[in-house]
């Protein structure tokens, strides 16, 4: 297919996902799920605009790795220490309870029901290190979109990004005992603080001479040649590591893009930092629509008729897990009540981070037992269909009762009355 044509066919698809975005908005639902829906519906197993050759194509691997990197500055914009330092241990238990509690729960369960089905009961800790993560897109595009404002989505923000470090450490010790029960390759135990530290390190780098920069205050123009050269090299550097030093593994962008921002967002003064994240806020925009469609092209909805026990098991266990775990958590360090009761619900959106593990999965068990591969995708792949369409909802209800949708919608409307 002519180079030329996939693009057009990339940006065509955005512009139909935009649409059916604006759509479902009359509906009173987020405009992701619209997003979502139309990533699944036009992509591989539906329509095909967004084919599966663009989809593995490397200007378009690129291209989203740039913009991972570039959602990263919702993140790490609000990352500022005065802020943190408030509420720091309270986040970080809360943070581990629900991941911990995500995998516990999860674990557990399969540990029973794969007992029952006569499978190894060590493939239970397979699908608790699947089911820990959370995929922070969603909820950043509802945030985004709805202007939320509040205890929950000051305590989601920062706790995104804690998420994926003990989603790392956890799921890639488990992916090395898994590989121990059926002699196959894996991360060797060494290279997970790699992996956590190594996009750190590549943002702060990139982001110390950005906000020296930014701090010489060079207006819109000046400032968005900054941040977008910034994310631009911090991108760069990432997959010159991923590529040609390290090529067995998988680094997070989106850290990257996290830790980029949140160092200059410490150099600049907040008046400034507002201002110059509302410049950068269509670019942002743009960055979060495209990886939601690439979050659903890869779903095959036809799964869903073919959901079973496992996938019932997973999603109703990962549930459960996320909601008692945050609020376990949020209870016993006296967070807000708002944050006890709601914040296991933007914590549900799942699937990016889901399929990407399950692939690291599926690779170690493929050679030496290929059923439990089969098993596993299986599961996985009918759960992130179904999970992501009623996450996506569920947490836009957790921000509603919250009552920091209107909260923020009141705010915007008050600082841009036209």
């Amino acid at each position: 297919m002519n180079g030329l044509i996939m693009v057009l066919r990339w940006v065509g698809m955005l512009v139909l996902a935009w649409l059916c975005g604006r759509l479902i908005t009359k509906i009173k639902m987020p405009a992701i799920l619209g997003w979502l829906i139309a990533g699944m519906v036009f992509g591989p197993y539906g329509v095909g605009l967004l084919s599966q050759p663009i989809l593995d194509a490397a200007w378009y691997k690129i291209i989203i790795t740039w913009m991972q990197c570039a959602f990263g500055l919702m993140l790490g914009t609000e990352l500022i220490w005065s802020k943190i330092k408030s509420y720091g241990r309270a986040l970080i238990l809360t943070t581990l309870s629900q991941s911990l509690g995500t995998f516990a729960v999860v674990s557990a369960a399969f540990a029973v029901v794969l007992y029952l089905t006569h499978q190894p009961v060590w493939l239970a800790l397979a699908f608790g290190g699947i089911a820990l993560a959370t995929a922070p897109a969603p909820a950043l595009s509802i945030v985004q979109e709805f202007h939320t404002e509040g205890p929950v989505t000051d305590t989601l923000l920062p706790m995104a990004v804690l998420d994926d470090i003990v989603g790392i450490a956890v799921f890639f010790t488990v992916n090395s005992f898994i590989a121990s029960q059926v002699s196959g390759g894996a991360v060797p135990l060494y290279m997970i603080p790699v992996m956590i530290f190594l996009p750190i390190g590549i943002g702060v780098l990139t982001g110390i001479p950005a906000g020296w920069l930014l701090k010489k205050r060079p207006g819109k123009a000046g400032t968005l040649l900054i941040l977008v050269g910034g994310i631009t090299l911090t991108a760069a550097v990432g997959l010159f590591f991923n590529r040609v030093v390290f090529t067995n593994i998988t680094l997070n962008y989106m850290l990257m893009g996290v830790s980029f921002s949140a160092v200059f967002s410490n150099q600049i003064p907040p008046m400034q930092l507002d201002q110059d994240t509302a410049w950068f806020h269509p670019i942002l925009a743009v960055s979060l629509l495209a990886a939601i469609v690439d979050l659903g092209a890869p779903l095959d909805y036809h799964l869903i008729l073919g959901a079973g026990l496992y996938t019932l098991v997973y999603i109703i266990s990962r549930a459960f897990g996320k909601y008692f775990g945050a609020r376990a958590g949020a209870r016993a360090t006296h967070m807000p009540v708002t944050v006890q009761k709601y914040l296991g619900l933007t914590l549900l959106p799942h699937s990016g981070v889901s399929l990407v593990f399950t692939g690291i999965i599926c690779g170690v068990l493929a050679a030496s037992r290929p059923e439990l591969s089969t098993l596993v995708k299986g599961t996985i792949a009918a759960a992130a269909v179904i999970n992501e369409i009623i996450a996506v909802i569920a947490a836009k209800k957790g921000f509603e009762l919250a009552g920091e949708i209107r909260k923020g919608l009141r705010k915007a409307e008050a600082q841009n009355p036209d």
